[in-house]
């Protein structure tokens, strides 16, 4: 599986503890063997523009496969060995069928992160009961022709029979690009910086979280 990594500016002077990572899933249109496709949709753009203080790990599909739990968490392992990572604030965030990835990944090592940010995808009751203790930021536009947002209000609807009580932003106007905004807005990465994980897997809010558009 090929990747591309992102590195703040002054990644090189070092942080105490590592740097937080971002893991983004891409969607459909992204795979294949093109590595630049990965720059098409993601959060790096806004992350270099405003030199926010995350490290993304971009895994890349090859053509017709879906996201593979192992292959996305062999790639993180492999990122925390090489490079400065903070274990305790990695955060996992996905796109249409890397928002499906999102669900999936999360919910079989909801240890391993610290909050999630899926984006117009969809999931299971099953997946829903692994992310009962799980900061989730569920986004979705609410025209989206592709991906119905019930796929979302599903999920939000069985996290929190399951005592969860996740975020949830549908753009009302938006179809199936709901990641632009949402890539865009610096409230996604102050809410993920919230977040922090504690002794086993359990996840401490650093400080309030501002108000949510």
């Amino acid at each position: 599986m090929k990747y591309n990594i992102f590195f703040p500016k002054n990644y090189s002077k070092g942080q105490p503890g590592g740097w937080p990572l971002i893991v983004f899933l891409h969607g459909a249109s992204e795979r294949g063997n093109d590595i630049n496709k990965l720059l098409n949709h993601g959060p790096h753009k806004f992350v270099e523009k405003k030199n926010l203080p995350f490290v993304i790990l971009s895994p890349q599909c090859a053509h017709g496969e879906y996201w593979e739990t192992d292959k996305v968490m062999y790639l993180l392992d492999l990122a925390i060995e090489k490079h400065s990572i903070d274990p305790k604030k990695i955060y996992l965030t996905g796109l249409s069928m890397g928002g499906f990835g999102t669900w999936q990944v999360a919910s079989h090592y909801p240890e391993r992160f610290a909050a999630i940010a899926p984006i117009c995808g969809g999931g299971s009751r099953y997946m829903a009961f692994k992310l009962r203790n799980m900061p989730v930021w569920v986004f979705h536009g609410a025209k989206d022709t592709i991906i119905p947002v019930s796929k979302s209000e599903e999920m939000v609807y069985l996290l929190q029979k399951e005592g969860n009580n996740p975020e949830f932003t549908i753009y009302p106007d938006a179809a199936h690009d709901s990641w632009t905004a949402t890539y865009k807005s610096p409230k996604l990465y102050e809410w993920f910086l919230e977040h922090e994980i504690r002794g086993k897997g359990k996840r401490n809010k650093i400080r309030g979280i501002k108000d949510i558009a």
